[in-house]
């Protein structure tokens, strides 16, 4: 089944891969729009300009391309009792970690996710950790509701249209999902930094 949601028809890859991934996603999350990133200076602008109009961002003076950003107290670190590996073998997850079974994990997970992005723009990222030219880089594919993450992935990584041209040729990827789980029922106002209280 393919979802109709827009933007979602943009994809800048012809993998089948990401694209049915990307789509299964947007099937769960129920997004109004989807974005597939392309890590330009234009991207970047555009996402900076939202995050001030939102009043998540405050754009300094005096200091070309710089904001204060102010989060949720109850989202500045991870959460330890919601932390955990989720390995086959419960050994695997070492002794002072927290485990759970990955079958039941994604059964709680597909939960928490289910409609979690309604009234929001689902963010597709592709990118790499290290060098392109790596003997072995590490490429993923980000898909995310928050405008903060998706310029954090400019920042952090080398991300957008060279890494969607190496995903192209059918390097592997790691698929990373995150959501504020604060989903926008019709009408209803945003705050500056969404965040559900269930973390994990």
């Amino acid at each position: 089944m393919t979802t109709t949601v827009v933007g979602i028809e943009h994809a800048p890859t012809p993998s089948a891969a990401i694209r049915s991934w990307v789509n299964k996603v947007a099937e769960l999350t129920t997004p109004d729009a989807v974005v597939w990133c392309d890590g330009s200076t234009d991207e970047w602008r555009r996402l900076t300009a939202l995050l001030v109009a939102k009043g998540t961002f405050v754009q300094l003076s005096g200091k070309p391309n710089s904001f204060w950003c102010t989060s949720d107290p109850e989202d500045v670190a991870r959460v330890e009792d919601r932390t955990f590996i989720c390995s086959v073998r419960r050994e695997d997850a070492g002794p002072t970690n927290n485990w759970m079974d990955p079958v039941d994990m994604k059964t709680v997970m597909t939960e928490e996710y289910r409609g979690a992005m309604a009234g929001r723009t689902m963010y597709v990222i592709a990118f790499c950790m290290g060098p392109l030219d790596a003997a072995e880089p590490q490429f993923g594919v980000q898909i995310t509701d928050s405008e903060y993450v998706a310029v954090s992935m400019q920042i952090m990584t080398r991300s957008g249209s060279v890494v969607w041209e190496k995903l192209s040729q059918g390097a592997d990827f790691v698929k990373c999902l995150h959501s504020v789980g604060a989903p926008l029922h019709p009408g209803q106002h945003d705050v500056s930094w969404p965040c559900d209280h269930t973390k994990y």
